[in-house]
């Protein structure tokens, strides 16, 4: 399929600025084929103002057109085959198995929240019905239901070309709320985002969406993202990627006149903790584990852990067969020059420092944006003094602390700052012994992991992949999983209103089928 390289603004093209842009392959630093336009301040607009009028419609639209929308995207994408694949591989340097699964699950996201819409539930129907003889004041009747927000800016991701990109987990979830949605493709896949962004709007030609349910604009100056977020008519903002990049949205949002949510995941070190009786039973086995978790994806996964906490005293075996797994670790190629260059600055500040003793380095690298994995050791006291080690390292590369004791270790969770995950490892007694810091946890992270590794995020109904502050900018919600749906809805209140103005979900007769909470007991029946 040939490449445009224009805005996809509902139906039409659009390419009016002079200025291009390429895809690069990471692993020779060399320029791909296609000249993508930048987006004007003008493009944005027009898309956004579609999308407004596009609402009106879609937000109005029964679950089942939605559902049939998203499930035909999926076909969509399917449908481009290898072609999408072969873009994606050349675009991000990731191997070929590794995008073929990833276009599973976007496609499988795209068809659980088809499921979710359908099933109802998520609308949170309740009925209160109308008390007129209730003394001594009389209640009305009152209904609740989850409304959509309105048109939503999607920023794609970096190291997820496809199920945190185009048609990722928030352009899905939002679609499936009811909002229109206008995506910021990725500038290091320009291509792989132009491919998913013809696979949407085929879908809504063919199930006859109304135009500017979805657009997509490209480039790689800020101000592009600044105008999305700007604009009066966007209602929220789905975001993944840097901190910088997070916060910088988010406070743009909140200098607007009407200030609007943006729910940004922003990274995070995903801290493991490792306590005495697993230390001592099962340091092989853990140290094997651990390494593959640092390494897998080239350590560009926002959940790869960055911080290893151990008690001093039993770690010879650990460090021993940690650096053995390290050191055979094969160098791997970054998806961007960006990422390779933040990746290697800050890995040597840390080699720079004498309280830091280099434990191990993987092979070296290759190609024009390779990188080895490295693996570093610090004693507690001194992690205590340099809060910068606690932050991210995007890329293969993770910290070893050892604590002293159990109160240094609890101490560390507790000056811990927000964070995706937390992980623990730990025999049945350590687990007795150490209750305090799951309790600690829960506060800290969003996804607390008992021996096991937090690369690796299900997409089902349980999955929360959020945390506190500055793991995300919106603690309460998640980005994957079916809870990512409700950040794209608020609580509307029907107060004594005629049946046949009341959506379907609140009419008496229940059309849709929905469980619904009446009364305070959750029931299918209809109102009598």
């Amino acid at each position: 399929m040939e490449l445009l390289g224009t805005q996809f603004i509902g139906n039409t093209t659009s390419a009016l600025s002079k200025h291009t842009f390429h895809g690069v392959d990471p692993k020779t630093g060399d320029p791909l084929s296609g000249d993508f336009h930048e987006s004007t301040e003008e493009e944005v607009d027009l898309a956004i103002v579609k999308a407004e009028r596009a609402f009106k419609e879609y937000s109005q639209l029964s679950g089942n057109d939605r559902a049939n929308f998203l499930e035909a995207i999926a076909d969509e994408i399917l449908a481009l085959d290898h072609s999408l694949i072969m873009r994606a591989e050349n675009e991000t340097s990731l191997p070929f198995p590794r995008i073929q699964g990833e276009r599973g699950r976007t496609v499988n996201q795209l068809r659980l929240f088809a499921k979710v819409i359908r099933k109802g539930h998520w609308l949170d129907a309740r009925i209160d019905t109308a008390l007129p003889d209730r003394k001594p004041l009389p209640r009305s009747d009152l209904r609740h239901l989850h409304r959509p927000l309105g048109p939503v800016a999607v920023f794609g991701a970096s190291n997820f070309p496809l199920a945190f990109s185009v048609a990722g987990g928030d352009t899905a979830s939002a679609l499936a709320s009811g909002c229109t949605v206008v995506v910021k493709g990725h500038p290091a896949h320009p291509g792989t985002s132009e491919l998913i962004a013809r696979a949407i709007l085929t879908a809504a030609e063919k199930t006859n969406m109304p135009e500017g349910v979805f657009s997509m604009v490209q480039g790689q100056k800020h101000e592009v993202g600044a105008w999305l977020v700007k604009h009066p008519l966007i209602q929220a903002v789905g975001f993944t990627g840097s901190f910088k990049g997070g916060k910088a949205l988010y406070d743009t949002a909140n200098r607007r006149e009407i200030p609007i949510p943006v729910f940004a995941e922003m990274g995070s070190s995903n801290p493991v903790f490792i306590l005495p009786g697993a230390l001592k039973e099962q340091s092989k086995t853990i140290a094997k584990s651990l390494v593959g978790s640092i390494t897998l994806g080239v350590g560009q996964f926002c959940t790869n852990p960055g911080l290893t906490f151990i008690p001093d005293g039993e770690s010879l075996l650990f460090e021993e067969s940690l650096v053995e797994h390290v050191k055979s670790s094969p160098a791997g190629t970054m998806l961007t020059a960006g990422i390779k260059d933040a990746y290697q600055q800050a890995t040597s500040e840390l080699t720079k420092d004498p309280a830091v003793t280099d434990l191990a380095c993987g092979e070296e690298s290759e190609g024009s944006f390779g990188v080895s994995a490295k693996v570093y050791k610090v004693a507690y006291q001194d992690y205590k003094s340099r809060p910068e080690w606690a932050h991210e390292i995007f890329g293969p590369a993770s910290i070893i602390i050892n604590t002293a004791d159990k109160q240094s270790l609890l101490e560390a969770a507790t000056a811990l700052e927000g964070h995706l995950t937390a992980t623990v490892h730990g025999t049945d007694e350590d687990m007795l012994e150490y209750q305090e810091l799951f309790q600690i946890l829960e506060r800290k992270v969003g996804r607390v992991v008992v021996n096991g590794y937090p690369t690796g995020v299900e997409v089902c109904d349980a999955m929360v992949h959020g945390g506190p502050y500055p793991a995300t900018t919106a603690p309460q919600t998640t980005s994957v999983g079916t809870n990512a749906i409700k950040r794209f809805v608020r609580p509307v209140c029907y107060q004594d209103y005629p049946n046949s103005l009341l959506p379907d979900a609140l009419k008496n007769s229940n059309p849709l089928g929905i469980t619904r909470m009446v009364n305070g007991l959750f029931t299918k029946e209809p109102l009598q």
